[in-house]
């Protein structure tokens, strides 16, 4: 077993081997996801001895505490990362314009633009700037340092908080926020190579790049991390609990108990926590599925409650030698038997839901034909041979051995029988 684990992880590794620059996209706000996707990124980059990441953005911002992760991810990489305002005519605001500061390489596309930095909290009034000095002064310190740490314009860095400066890809670099204006990603690695970044000389003109394809669980992870679609699931789960504990049935309360569990999930809520819980609860609804009269809700929720928590469960960071074909095999792994055992769960729902529908059998052989195997007589007893399987058998009349009888009817276990014609 632990030679076919060696060979698994081998194979992953030498697929990898050969991307010499990875390429993340960072579109759409930076949510709880985003730092994961980041980090997989990097690692992948890692073990893969890639010469650089790069960090394409395109994005309003995001949340503060994944920014700040990221920023610790981009700082304790031994891979140079590109920060890379793309395509043109992209947008990099807020935390991205702050991810920008803190990449070793700042660079944008034609037309991009970056700032407007100044946070912003959600309130019963709509969304309205921070203008707390702890906190302001807070993001300042850190967007400074972060420019500092690269040799950058620490003056541009506080106004893009303070004032929303926002500056073009022109205006940045000759305000020294960024060093490269490049084209496209090809114009980008000529532009780069022979700089020295982390005590590395990049080594990137013409060199081939791979996009990074987060796991099937970050995905899900980014899809449910939309701060829109968190909050609507949230109060979709609510509301659901509210009506379905209101009303006859269970139908409303299993989908609220669902919907509330995705939507912490997307608000950043533990994954493994929520994970196991996912699966235990999908346990039993498909164990209560049972002891119910007919197959439906529950044991389908309950099957895709499985299998979603399997997935939410498969690591995404990088102890040891996680690569993500490595993670498609563990994905694998799990997820298969968990579907097998849903299906086989489904199948003997569905039998044993047909048995207790099924019309009583006394009621279906009456009329039936059978043949005698022993002679049958007022007084004595034989076996017919009915459908394939012996029964006994009594008759008001003598009956010889293979002769063709009908049944009328069923004593106890015994069958009543007559002579056809």
């Amino acid at each position: 077993m632990k030679a076919f684990f060696l060979f698994f992880v081998f194979l992953s590794l030498t697929h990898i081997a050969g991307a010499q620059v990875i390429v993340v996209e960072l579109n759409d706000a930076i949510t709880p996801a985003s730092d994961d996707i980041v980090s997989e990124a990097l690692a992948n980059a890692q073990i893969s001895d890639a010469q650089a990441l790069i960090i394409t953005m395109n994005t309003p911002g995001g949340g503060l505490d994944e920014t700040k992760k990221i920023l610790d991810h981009i700082q304790n990489s031994p891979v140079p990362v590109i920060g890379y305002v793309y395509p043109k005519g992209a947008t990099a605001w807020s935390a991205g314009t702050i991810i920008l500061l803190a990449t070793d390489v700042a660079a944008m596309a034609p037309n991009s633009i970056i700032g407007s930095a100044q946070p912003v909290e959600m309130s019963g009034e709509g969304i309205k700037p921070v203008t707390e000095e702890k906190i302001i002064n807070a993001i300042v310190a850190l967007a400074k340092e972060k420019a500092k740490q690269h040799g950058r314009n620490e003056s541009a860095a506080e106004q893009f908080i303070t004032t929303n400066l926002n500056l073009n890809a022109e205006e940045a670099k000759e305000a020294k926020v960024i060093e490269v204006i490049a084209e496209s990603i090809e114009d980008l690695l000529v532009k780069v190579d022979g700089m020295t970044v982390k005590g590395k000389v990049l080594k990137t003109s013409g060199v081939e790049y791979t996009y990074h394809s987060p796991s099937m669980r970050l995905m899900i992870m980014s899809t449910l991390s939309n701060p829109i679609l968190a909050s609507l699931l949230l109060f979709i789960g609510i509301y659901s609990l509210i009506f379905g504990l209101t009303s006859p049935g269970y139908g409303a309360e299993i989908f609220g108990v669902i919907s509330l569990s995705l939507g912490l999930i997307g608000l950043g809520f533990s994954i493994n926590v929520a994970g196991l819980f996912l699966i235990a609860f999908g346990i039993g609804l498909i164990l209560f599925e049972l002891h119910i009269s007919t197959f439906g809700i529950f044991g389908v929720a309950g099957i895709a409650c499985v299998a979603l928590g399997t997935i939410l469960l498969v690591p995404t960071g990088y102890p040891n030698m996680y690569s993500p074909e490595f993670q498609t095999n563990m994905l694998l792994s799990l997820l298969v038997p968990a579907i097998v055992l849903g299906i086989f769960l489904a199948f003997a729902i569905y039998k044993m839901m047909e048995i207790r529908v099924k019309r009583p059998v006394v009621g279906e052989i009456i009329g039936d034909t059978a043949e005698t195997i022993d002679e049958i007589t007022p007084v004595g007893k034989g076996y017919v041979r009915y459908l394939g399987e012996l029964w006994l058998a009594k008759s008001q009349e003598n009956i010889e051995p293979g002769t063709k009888v009908i049944i009328e009817g069923k004593d106890g276990a015994v069958l009543v029988v007559k002579r056809i014609g």
